[in-house]
């Protein structure tokens, strides 16, 4: 039925109970909750949630008691790395994998990560332009070398435990549009999925709607988040922005709360498209504007998502 989640690292300075009271009393229906990587992983604590029984049990009536449900745990990052954080975050992927299985959590939402363009390479390279042989060889090298054969792995695994993967389609990553899906499926597992962010086919110039179509049933989670092209910056300088996501009146594009880049009517006609395509799972909103104190963001974002969803809210 579409229901509705939020991501609450952005109510990350609340502790976990007074962020579940928020989120209820905002009349949302699930949490998506980060798990480590890349999020501060506020609101659970990985390690004590595996190890205990106990502690799982709590952590779950705490959701359940205020008519909340799991959405889906997030371990975003880049355990694609080839230094030292990249042993880091896999370590942590399984350890969320495993304690999805344990919670009844379906749904892991995940980066498919970026790897160096050789086996020397100390940093992440993610190629944008293929224009020298260089850049191909590095392509098949991330392909072919690492990337097929850890997602191999970790669909595996995945399996084992019984949950899907949903993979953002995050710029900066391997997988971050639908034809790199597909792509990545047809050597993997359906077990994995794309767990779609329309704001980031958005700043790389595409067509969410369009998207949703051609992945079709591949979409294993959505997330809602808006962006803005800034007018005349768009036009000046194109959508490749290297300034900081805080540098907000220098940027190109700024991701902004829901409805402030595209209006109620464009968000229905993804929400029914989505639908269309074969989606009724959570729809989960990230808040991540800049512009906003965090708790306004939210509250505004859940207007429009309320007024876009195809559903009723009685």
């Amino acid at each position: 039925m579409m229901q509705m989640s939020l991501v609450t690292d952005i109510l990350g300075y609340l502790p976990f109970k007074d962020m579940l009271d928020t989120v209820s009393k905002l009349g949302f229906e699930a949490v998506e909750l980060g798990c480590g990587n890349w999020s501060k992983a506020p609101h659970l604590r990985l390690d004590e949630l595996l190890d205990s029984e106990a502690a799982r049990a709590g952590f779950t009536d705490a959701i359940t008691r205020r008519g909340l449900a799991i959405a889906a745990l997030n371990c975003s990052g880049n355990q694609l790395h080839p230094g030292e954080s990249g042993a880091t975050h896999r370590a942590v992927v399984e350890k969320t994998f495993r304690l999805a299985e344990k919670l009844g959590v379906g749904t892991v939402v995940m980066m498919s990560g970026c790897p160096g363009g050789s086996p020397a390479d100390a940093v992440p390279n993610w190629i944008t332009h293929v224009i020298l042989p260089e850049h191909e060889a590095a392509l098949d090298y991330q392909w072919n070398e690492v990337l097929i054969p850890y997602w191999q792995g970790a669909a595996a695994l995945a399996k084992d435990c019984g949950i899907k993967v949903a993979i953002e389609n995050l710029g900066a990553t391997m997988i971050h549009n639908p034809a790199n899906m597909l792509r990545l499926r047809q050597h993997v597992d359906p077990v994995i999925g794309m767990n779609f962010d329309p704001s980031h086919h958005m700043w790389m110039g595409g067509d969410p709607i369009a998207a949703l179509r051609a992945l079709g049933g591949a979409i294993h989670y959505v997330h809602a988040k808006d962006v803005r092209r800034e007018r005349g910056m768009t036009d000046v300088n194109g959508l490749i922005d290297t300034y900081r996501m805080d540098e907000i009146a220098k940027r190109s594009w700024n991701y902004v709360a829901l409805g402030h880049g595209h209006d109620v009517q464009w968000w229905k006609e993804f929400f029914a498209v989505a639908r269309f395509a074969g989606y009724d799972g959570p729809v989960s909103l990230e808040m991540e504007d800049m512009g906003m104190e965090p708790l306004t963001g939210v509250k505004k974002s859940l207007e429009t998502l309320k007024l876009a969803l195809p559903r009723d809210f009685g």
